[in-house]
């Protein structure tokens, strides 16, 4: 086998992977057609509006609420649910930054348990010891793409009271049990931020079927305005986190595309479960059979740098970044941020709640770190290539397994 690309050797991937964002025509002419009706605000718009409508659909829910994007989609459904200051929820401790700074945003306490080895999304066992007197909410990641166990943790929030939160940021089309994430708990939230699995560079989104949910979500998001009232009257506490009509009308064509490109996703993630089945140390993230449709914004797989002699995780993503195959970073466990650490996430929260010993963040996370440090994201717009493109990503971790100790 040849040299490593690292070390001067051809690259096992020469063919490009496809282009992200991918767009054509439609979105240029819907882009004009926008500009030509002098129409480019949501409120009398359509584009966005229909959009809503349409995404919530093909989801399976009654409702869509269009936001600026995913993190003000989380900070408004804390918003209608009325979580605030002396609350907790409970979030995953792999996960971007806003799952849990929404809860901050709102005066809450975001409280960290650790996820699931095989999924790598929340431990549900966790979330239950995890529940106190506080605790309003469960927020639950799907985590690149894949849902976490909603069995159970629909159980968990309704024998306890609490609201069950799907930030499916990352599970665009992904399915449970056959029907589509976000449906499970009082709300969905999606980002549509350029990595995403379809984009407007940002944006975002909320769903649900719950009438009274969507009325308090629907005028947080305005303004504190409600449906068919005046428009300077305002009921309660909203701001400003309205989608314009120029991302509606680019996600309405974006949204044509989902279907496919969620298939190709899926069924190239699979070959690629078989082909590194054959690799000692490479661990995809599982399939849990109740996940029938995956929508994959990463394929994720642990790596053991043991069955690689010894070659570590940043060395690793550097080989397989010269061989040809991308990579994005995967999250830093959320306890060790910064704002965590330096005791400035205290300033959100009420006095009393504030000066309280927070034990969470003195707990071992062990599988959360080894997800933030010993995984390999492969972005989504990778997983849009031919079978040939996945064979190649086979065989650049073998020939670097092949070549590692000259990695050392």
């Amino acid at each position: 086998m040849s040299a490593l690309a690292l070390l001067g050797g051809p690259k096992t991937k020469t063919k490009p992977f496809p282009a992200w964002p991918q767009h054509d025509e439609r979105e240029r002419q819907a882009l004009l057609d926008v500009l030509e009706s002098n129409v480019w605000w949501r409120t009398p718009g359509t584009q966005t509006l229909a959009f809503e409508q349409e995404f919530a659909k093909f989801h399976g829910a009654r409702h869509g609420i269009a936001i600026t994007n995913g993190t003000h989609a989380l900070e408004v459904v804390m918003a209608a649910l009325g979580i605030g200051h002396g609350d907790e929820v409970i979030v995953p401790d792999s996960t971007f930054v806003a799952t849990a700074s929404a809860a901050l945003f709102a005066g809450a306490l975001p409280v960290t348990v650790d996820i699931d080895l095989a999924t790598q999304c929340i431990d549900p066992a966790l979330v239950e010891q995890a529940i106190g007197p506080r605790t309003k909410a469960i927020a639950a990641v799907h985590m690149g793409g894949h849902p976490a166990d909603l069995d159970r943790l629909v159980e968990i929030a309704r024998r306890h009271k609490l609201h069950l939160i799907e930030d499916c940021a990352h599970a665009h089309a992904s399915q449970w049990r056959g029907r589509g994430v976000g449906n499970f708990g009082i709300a969905g939230t999606f980002s549509f931020q350029q990595s995403k699995l379809m984009t407007a560079g940002e944006g975002g989104m909320i769903i649900t079927n719950d009438d009274d949910f969507e009325r308090r979500a629907r005028s947080a998001h305005d303004c504190g305005r409600l449906p068919g009232e005046w428009f300077y009257s305002h009921f309660a506490y909203g701001s400003n986190y309205r989608l314009s009509e120029w991302q509606g009308a680019v996600l309405r064509v974006q949204l044509s595309r989902l279907d496919e490109q969620t298939a190709r996703r899926h069924a190239n993630a699979r070959l690629l479960d078989k082909l590194l089945a054959d690799i000692p140390g490479i661990t995809p993230q599982r399939l849990d059979e109740r996940c029938t449709r995956n929508g994959h914004y990463a394929y994720i797989f642990y790596y053991d740098a043991a069955e690689f002699a010894g070659v570590p995780t940043k060395r690793f993503i550097e080989a397989m970044n010269a061989e040809g195959i991308p990579n994005q970073a995967a999250y830093p466990p959320i306890h060790a941020l910064d704002l965590f650490k330096n005791g400035s996430y205290r300033q959100r929260l009420a006095a009393d709640h504030a000066a309280e010993e927070h034990a969470f963040l003195k707990r071992a996370y062990p599988v959360t770190e080894r997800a933030a440090w010993q995984c390999y994201w492969l972005p989504q717009y990778a997983l849009l290539g031919d079978e040939q493109d996945m064979h190649e990503v086979a065989a650049a971790i073998r020939k670097i397994q092949a070549n590692a100790k000259a990695l050392q």
